[in-house]
């Protein structure tokens, strides 16, 4: 599971540098919009809408901002936009394979924005369906160490689904099984375990280990499709070299 590992630490160093951009804010109000519309606005009923909140309070985005989301999503509030999710397959240099999850209100403008940020960093778009077999969607909840053991962790997830929980030096992973992750989040809040965040990403059934040179390569593409406003998360098989790790951070 080191993969994976390294996919949620690279993750989380990303965010930090995302957010110092300002980007990251945007990305997770829309997130909480979508998953309103999708949902319905009482986050008690709609878990994809807490878990949105949740992640978007964590990342220390302003209440007001939240609310507001939430308040469009749910037709509350007027002004909220048609939100497409729309997914780009490629490959980055070294035959990375990337999968990119755009959330658009112009499909054209995000496939232009994709296809740019990906051939002039040296990659090459692909077909519907050319990467997508090596990935598969799971459930990822992110729990903070702050005196919780591995044990502690692992008894408490055990019946909801849980598949594996990785240590990932500040805090733990749980993965699962991606209609599992309610259930495994719920049960830690009944253990009285708070957690970070609790998301169902695509991660790759195996990676493709890199040297440092060919890493900067597939990190400048990474930062390229992260850049575009349309972007809300991109996937692939990389494993990145530990210093390549560090530096990202």
């Amino acid at each position: 599971m080191s993969g994976h590992s390294k996919w949620a630490t690279t993750k989380h160093k990303k965010a930090v540098i995302d957010a110092k951009r300002g980007k990251l804010f945007a990305k997770l109000v829309k997130n909480v919009e979508v998953a309103a519309r999708m949902g319905g606005g009482d986050p008690e009923g709609n878990p994809t809408l807490y878990d949105a909140i949740q992640k978007a309070k964590k990342s220390s985005v302003p209440l007001d901002n939240i609310e507001r989301a939430r308040k469009r999503g749910s037709g509350e509030e007027a002004g909220g936009s048609e939100w497409h999710t729309v997914m780009y397959e490629g490959y980055a240099p070294g035959g990375v394979a990337l999968l990119v999850e755009c959330l658009t209100d112009n499909k054209n403008r995000a496939a232009s924005e994709v296809r740019t940020a990906i051939t002039r960093n040296g990659g090459s778009m692909g077909d519907a369906g050319s990467v997508s077999y090596l990935f598969s969607r799971k459930g990822v909840v992110i729990v903070p160490k702050e005196g919780t053991s591995e044990d502690e962790v692992t008894m408490a997830v055990l019946d909801a689904g849980a598949e594996d929980v990785n240590d990932l030096g500040e805090s733990y992973e749980v993965i699962s099984e991606a209609s599992d992750v309610v259930p495994v989040r719920k049960a830690l809040q009944e253990a009285g375990i708070e957690y970070d965040s609790a998301e169902t990403p695509f991660l790759p059934s195996a990676e493709v280990p890199l040297d440092q040179e060919t890493a900067k390569k597939v990190a400048r593409v990474i930062d390229a499709l992260e850049d575009s406003d349309d972007v809300q998360y991109v996937y692939s098989n990389a494993d990145f070299p530990e210093e390549a790790v560090e530096t990202a951070g």
